[in-house]
């Protein structure tokens, strides 16, 4: 009876490392898939970036003040957009994901600034 409880225990033991190294392994599986989360995000705030800066070039050679200045709304709404899908808009943690969506003064002030100052 002695051996069945040791190899009871030794089957435990052995069973609570391999949960413990499964456990380890999606800890580091989740904590790519948040870098990769984040590094996507920030891939797409750059080319959002960018299809909007030669947007504004083009509006800028072609159109008058007033739709530039209406182009650079959409722009904004589409920062809103990003910001509340929990993600940072600032120019520090750009694309970093915002924990427990908690509110970011510096996000508001890239988004709501006049765009004027």
């Amino acid at each position: 009876m002695s051996m069945d409880k040791r190899s009871l225990y030794d089957g435990l033991n052995q069973l609570e490392a391999e949960l413990q190294n499964s456990l380890n392994n999606l800890g580091e599986m989740k904590q790519s898939l948040q870098e990769i989360v984040e590094k996507n995000t920030t891939l797409e705030l750059e080319n959002q970036r960018l299809r909007e800066h030669i947007r504004e070039l083009n509006l800028v050679a072609d159109a008058p003040a007033e739709s530039a200045k209406q182009e650079l709304s959409k722009s904004r709404m589409n920062l809103e957009k990003i910001y509340e899908e929990g993600f940072h808009v600032c120019y520090d943690l750009y694309g970093s994901r915002r924990e427990h969506d908690e509110p970011c003064a510096f996000c508001l002030e890239v988004i709501y600034r006049e765009s004027g100052k």
